[in-house]
């Protein structure tokens, strides 16, 4: 529920109606401006009649939220959300972001072989999994505590920021120390113990649709985060499964465009996941920066052939040097800068 005062309103009358409403047991969202006084009442609202709202003094209007999600809605905020993480990075405006790196930490002259690649091509965070949940569990499951240090030692050397992928809650404190921004991965999208744990970190959360997530779910679990006091969210989507075989999985270009009009929160794409397919990667990238992303996370190895996980989506160095260069002749035409 979103609630807009008179103009000529006094800050007694404002006072009042959230006392009112801070007495009920809902949270208070103050989002006003200098012209205008505005702020949202989040929690069960069903109960709550507008009408009633109106018996107090200076209010104008009483607008329900009808979406689930209240504090990721476009609705509740209509100016968009920029997250920053570091040396100046941002996400969510004009800045086309882009995040590059093997699937897994391998080794440490794999890292710093890769991220020095990627820092000249133009990336702007090294990707890697330090931690990786796969499928087999056969299959390698990554380095942990020495992969996230490997992370971090790489990122300091090429001021690189880090994006990896977190497992379980009780791994928070380890990955605040080495991680600039902790990634929730396609299966743990509704591991709503880990959300609300994320809810109380200070770091941003890269939050990844779930493998056969609807967009209002990819939201609602967003919305577990905020509701825990950590609105640093950029949503990633990486495709979804379908009845189609062909390709790893389905990219939804069209949730790019779904995401905006429903939300405030910055959206990428992650084109490896998708098509499972490293000739693929450059035309869905082109695609992502037209339709509207506000950048990718993208594989990228520089021998995939002998990668441990995922050769086959990621990358050569080459390849994504190519990537940079046509990205950057596109982002021009938009008005968007890559470098």
């Amino acid at each position: 529920m979103i609630i807009q005062m008179k103009k000529n309103s006094t800050k007694k009358e404002y006072e009042k109606i959230v006392d009112f409403l801070k007495e009920k047991k809902f949270e208070i969202k103050d989002v006003s401006s200098d012209e205008i006084r505005v702020f949202g009442v989040i929690g069960d609202t069903s109960w709550l009649d507008p009408s009633d709202l109106y018996a107090f003094e200076g209010v104008r209007e009483v607008t329900r939220v009808s979406t689930p999600f209240k504090k990721a809605s476009r609705s509740f905020k209509k100016k968009d959300t920029i997250i920053k993480i570091k040396n100046g990075i941002e996400i969510g405006g004009d800045q086309f972001v882009i995040m590059a790196g093997p699937c897994s930490v391998e080794s440490e002259e794999q890292m710093r072989i890769i991220a020095k690649s990627v820092k000249k091509s133009g990336a702007h965070l090294l990707r890697g999994g330090a931690y990786k949940p796969r499928t087999s569990p056969y299959a390698f499951q990554g380095l942990e505590v020495e992969g996230l240090k490997l992370l971090k030692k790489i990122g300091d050397e090429t001021g690189l920021a880090i994006v990896t992928e977190i497992p379980s809650a009780d791994l928070i404190p380890l990955f605040e120390e080495y991680v600039d921004v902790i990634q929730v991965g396609a299966r743990n999208m509704q591991n709503f113990h880990l959300l609300k744990a994320l809810g109380q970190s200070k770091k941003p959360i890269l939050l990844k649709r779930g493998l056969s997530a609807t967009i209002e779910e990819w939201l609602m679990s967003a919305e577990y985060i905020m509701a825990g006091g950590n609105e640093n969210i950029i949503l990633c989507e990486r495709g979804i499964r379908t009845y189609e075989k062909y390709t790893r999985n389905t990219l939804d270009i069209s949730a790019v465009l779904a995401v905006k009009e429903l939300s405030h929160l910055p959206i990428i794409i992650d084109p490896s996941h998708a098509a499972g397919r490293w000739n693929m990667i450059e035309k869905l990238s082109l695609a992502s920066l037209a339709v509207g992303a506000h950048g990718l996370i993208v594989e990228v190895h520089h021998d995939p052939e002998h990668a441990l996980s995922d050769g086959a989506q990621s990358l050569k160095l080459n390849k994504f040097s190519h990537l940079m260069d046509e990205l950057d002749k596109v982002s021009s035409v938009l008005g968007m800068k890559v470098r």
